[in-house]
């Protein structure tokens, strides 16, 4: 089969991949941004999904998409590695006006896969254990399965996880940097004219979903998110404290 055999159908493969994960990485970010402002509305969300059928099909059709774009990753760098022989460091894939993130990027994006995979598992380990797969068999966890607020709180207030959850989304920005426009590169969306526009509108792209990673992860950590106020003060934040900042500061006293 030609998507299978030449080198060309594999980074077709790993273009449709990649932006599938990508759309689905859009759709995450938008539900932890609810987080951030109401608890409760999250929690009404992963109720809404938990470990009924359409969310376990999504779930597998997910795992089948990441493990085909990891499967192939490893391939064509096995293949260009072979090829270049000595050049296999050089990159060839930059044009005038590349940026400089994309440039080193498109040099690293194995090493940056390897972490996103780690990170993946780590992801995988304190969410979807705890939630759909505690759900499906049962098991006793710490939290309701459907109370994904709360596995959020305990995840992001452990400042090992927080690091680790920053060091990670940097590796997927640095990743999709490159691999953003890369694709639509692959799909014949190219030239001299778009080639720099796809660029820029990619790294503005990725950024962007990034930081609303990032802003989660830091607002849960630092204890400042909005919903932690609903949390510790029953929606009644300015009854409890004079500032919702203070009152996410000082929880603990705010119960």
């Amino acid at each position: 089969m030609w998507l299978l055999k030449s080198s060309i159908g594999k980074k077709v493969v790993m273009a449709v991949t990649g932006i599938a994960l990508i759309l689905f990485l859009t759709f995450h970010c938008a539900m932890n941004i609810v987080a951030l402002f109401s608890g409760e509305a999250y929690n009404m969300i992963c109720e809404l999904l938990g470990a009924n059928w359409y969310a376990v099909a999504a779930t597998l059709g997910l795992a089948f998409l990441a493990v085909v774009h990891i499967v192939f990753a490893f391939i064509l760098t096995a293949q260009n590695r072979t090829a270049r022989g000595e050049n296999r460091y050089e990159v060839s894939t930059t044009v005038n006006g590349s940026n400089v993130v994309e440039k080193w990027a498109s040099g690293n994006m194995l090493v940056l896969g390897i972490i996103i995979l780690l990170g993946l598992l780590l992801h995988l380990y304190n969410f979807w254990y705890n939630m759909m797969f505690a759900e499906i068999t049962g098991m006793t966890v710490a939290h309701s399965p459907s109370d994904g607020f709360a596995f959020i709180q305990d995840t992001f207030a452990n400042p090992v996880f927080a690091v680790l959850y920053v060091i990670w989304i940097v590796a997927i920005w640095l990743h999709l940097s490159h691999g953003f426009w890369s694709a639509l590169q692959t799909l014949g969306w190219s030239g001299k004219t778009w080639q720099c526009r796809i660029q820029w509108i990619g790294l503005i792209y990725v950024t962007l979903l990034m930081l609303g990673f990032l802003v989660v992860v830091l607002a849960f950590a630092f204890g400042c998110a909005p919903s932690l106020c609903e949390a510790c003060c029953g929606g009644a934040a300015a009854d409890c404290c004079q500032q919702a900042a203070d009152c996410c500061k000082e929880a603990a006293n705010c119960k």
